[in-house]
This record gives C-alpha cells, structure tokens and sequence, in this order.
C-alpha cells in the first residue's frame, strides 16, 4: 500500500499564514520594543526566523531569536535554549514549533519558560492538529486541521518551495 500525500498548504498559503501570525504577535505586543522569538528545533527555529523577518518588516519592534532544543522522543530531558535566561526574563516570549499535535513539545517548552519571570507568554504554530494530549493551545495558528490519529502532518520550510502534507 502506498502511502498518499495531501496538500494542505501550498508555498503561497504557508507566506499568508506566516504574514499574518506576524501581524497577530505584533498586535499583541504593539507597546513592546524587544519579544522573543523561541522556535523550537528544526521546523519551529525555521518558522521562527520567518516570523522575525516579518515582524522586521511590519514593525518597529527587534525581535530575538532563541533556539529551543527538546528531546521530543524523551522530552524529560532537560530543555536547553540558544538564550541565557537573562537574556529573556521580563520579555515578552512566543514559543513557535510547525505542528501542534499532542501538545507534548509545547508543553515542555512552556515548562522551561515558567522559570524565568516574563512579562508575557504566548504560542504560535502553522498547523494544529485538535488532538491533544496536554492542555495546552496555540495562541497564534495558521490552519487548524482535525485529522486522524494515524494521519501525520509533514511541514516543508526549507529550499524554494515551501508546503504542508497530510500523509
């Protein structure tokens, strides 16, 4: 049996939802002049240096990146970031990944984040799933998807051309 893939995001789509989870951050911190930007490794730090691009772009507000390293086969393991947490305690942070899906990821980022005193803390992801394990939401999303349990949602950020698959 072959396995089929849908697109659910074309290259277009994926800029659109980009723009305007930009333009949503940046209404919700339109008196900040620093927000931290903290995508999770690999598609979610992609998906973040898009947004900061963005947010460049429309804004007048310096956003910072912050690599967030998650062990998502043994999340238990320490989480570690690009940043001090000097470097972002009293800031406004958004922890951004590509998919939300049992909410696992974003829940451990945001426990790493609950040690530092912040000013505010928001989440953004391009897809959400609506199967969570953990009671945790995506405050920015670009599209959300309820899907199957054995469905899997691949996020293609890198080389030219840019999509989402429902496989």
């Amino acid at each position: 049996m072959s396995i089929t893939k849908n697109i659910i995001l074309d290259h277009q789509e994926i800029q659109h939802k980009i723009k305007r989870i930009a333009y949503q951050i940046y209404e919700c911190n339109v008196e900040e002049k620093v927000i931290i930007l903290a995508g999770i490794e690999h598609n979610g730090f992609i998906l973040a240096q898009k947004l900061k691009q963005t947010l460049e772009k429309i804004s007048d507000i310096k956003p910072v990146i912050c690599k967030v390293i998650i062990n998502k086969k043994n999340p238990l393991i320490e989480v570690n970031t690009s940043l001090s947490k000097e470097a972002y305690a009293n800031k406004s942070i958004v922890l951004i990944d590509d998919v939300l899906n049992s909410g696992s990821t974003l829940i451990y980022g945001v426990k790493h984040f609950l040690d530092v005193p912040l000013k505010q803390f928001k989440t953004a992801v391009l897809v959400n799933r609506n199967h969570k394990k953990y009671p945790v939401k995506a405050d920015f999303k670009g599209i959300s998807l309820s899907t199957s349990l054995h469905e899997h949602i691949e996020i293609i950020l890198t080389g030219k051309v840019h999509q989402a698959f429902l496989k």
